[in-house]
């Protein structure tokens, strides 16, 4: 997976620079540890081997030169069985 590191932290917005050429595409999650695994999603490229993200859990503790993975998949939730089986009724 794609490595990256946070370069900027402004509340909910996240700065993300990647060393190689292959940014991640607008729309794919981004996972940082803090306390556990948060998910950010790519907002925009900015240039600079830079992508702008948009964090889906509080940033707080959050810093620069934090390591980011990409997933190079868009954000996904779990869904059980019990859920498929409800709507399979209609």
């Amino acid at each position: 997976m794609n490595k990256g590191k946070i370069v900027q932290v402004m509340g909910p917005v996240v700065d993300v620079e990647f060393q190689e050429q292959d940014l991640p595409s607008i729309k794919d999650a981004l996972t940082v540890e803090l306390n556990g695994k948060v998910v950010m999603e790519v907002a925009q490229h900015i240039g600079n081997h830079t992508v702008r993200c948009i964090m889906l859990a509080s940033s707080d503790g959050l810093c620069k030169d934090m390591e980011v993975t990409a997933t190079g998949q868009g954000i996904s939730v779990p869904v059980g069985k019990k859920h498929w089986d409800v709507y399979s009724m209609f």
